[in-house]
């Protein structure tokens, strides 16, 4: 199986034996991050640091100054955490250690955008805002998603593209020092706290005849019982329970004609861009309903448009099955297995992990991540390539 390990780009520039360490544990290719959010990152391995503070979501490159003129949303830049154009310094050395690179391209998850840009944010039940969740029924922030999508994507000889966050994000969000995990939401829960209510989301529900007041006091009704300590169980059942059958159809067919129709059109955009032969993949979650970095989708759909999509497998292979189900042999189904031992990965069960996971239709493998791993997950990791060879 096709593997990949996810890495930043300063995980590599600034250390000369870092491409050859990559290559060295028997991935074919390198899926590098060309934008992505603000986070605070381990590099167990580099001469010049230990921790590397990205303070917001940036481009990880330069930007096409045209593309951008005039408009009000628009990438950051990063600071001295990935300086110039990062990306294709660390492209051209994983390059020459003889890998493939693929960008990582995170999109609709920017607490700078939020934070600077309110309007831009879903807007809760209660009138909260979530700054680091765009709102992607908003035209404008479509339009900036597309672009954005395009630009980092296609960076010079990648020869495919993974699109994280393409879709609905909400409530779940790690956050520097979060204290939201004092209630058990559920699936259900955490659905009826990301439901958006800014002024894009209230049209379309009324275009569906919902009247979004009227909506946004059942789904506080709903989370009562939540609040005082009674958990939902289950999934989309337990949301219609809550909600009701009606409405929850209501604000589940509005969700997904925007998402589809979004993934749809930065997809196409993208392959417009792109040479022939250019890979393109979702990081996707097959039950439409749920949001975050792995975006919820229509299987059958998403299949239809991308090359194929990147799957958590942390708790198994069960989410695979709905991809395999609509898969050609065209399709690319990556299971996505953390190998950092300190952040809940197993590397030392991953050749069983992806025995399983090719048992329920995965053909290639990710690994998340290289940079962060100390060196015993990377030799777990390199001893489970060899033997699945």
């Amino acid at each position: 199986m096709r593997a990949s390990a996810f890495v930043y780009p300063w995980d590599v520039n600034g250390d000369p034996g870092a491409a050859a360490r990559i290559a060295g544990l028997g991935v074919r290719q390198a899926t590098l991050a060309s934008a992505y959010h603000s986070t605070r990152a381990l590099t167990p391995r580099h001469p010049r640091h230990r921790i590397v503070t990205a303070s917001h979501a940036a481009v990880l490159y330069p930007v096409d100054p045209a593309r951008w003129q005039g408009r009000r949303l628009r990438p950051y830049g990063a600071g001295d955490w990935a300086p110039g154009d990062a990306y294709g310094e660390a492209a051209e050395a994983l390059a020459g250690a003889g890998l493939d690179v693929h960008t990582w391209v995170v999109l609709a998850h920017n607490s700078r955008l939020g934070e600077e840009f309110p309007d831009t944010s879903v807007v809760n039940a209660y009138g909260d805002r979530y700054p680091w969740a765009p709102c992607i029924a908003q035209p404008e922030t479509r339009a900036y998603l597309t672009d954005l999508a395009v630009e980092a994507a296609v960076r010079p000889g990648a020869g495919g593209t993974e699109l994280e966050s393409l879709g609905w994000y909400g409530l779940p969000h790690l956050h520097a020092h979060d204290k939201t995990s004092g209630v058990a939401l559920g699936d259900a829960g955490t659905y009826l706290m990301s439901l958006c209510f800014c002024p894009s989301c209230r049209e379309g529900y009324a275009r569906l005849g919902i009247e979004a007041d009227e909506l946004a006091s059942a789904v506080r009704r709903a989370l009562e019982p939540v609040w005082r300590g009674a958990t939902p169980a289950g999934g989309w059942e337990a949301v219609e329970k809550l909600l009701g059958g009606e409405l929850a159809t209501a604000t589940r067919a509005w969700r997904d004609s925007v998402a589809r129709s979004l993934q749809t059109d930065v997809v196409a955009a993208v392959r417009a861009a792109a040479p022939e032969g250019f890979r393109i993949l979702l990081h996707a979650d097959p039950d439409s309903y749920h949001v975050g970095a792995n975006a919820g989708v229509d299987p059958e759909h998403i299949l239809t448009v991308a090359d194929g999509v990147v799957v958590p497998c942390a708790g198994g292979p069960a989410l695979l099955p709905p991809f395999a189900a609509h898969a050609t042999e065209e399709n690319v189904l990556a299971a996505n297995f953390p190998v950092v031992t300190g952040m809940g990965g197993t590397p030392a069960t991953l050749f069983d992990d992806a025995t399983r996971a090719a048992a329920s239709g995965a053909t290639e493998l990710r690994l998340y991540h290289a940079g962060l791993a100390s060196e015993e997950d990377l030799t777990l990791t390199a001893d489970a390539l060899t033997s699945l060879d």
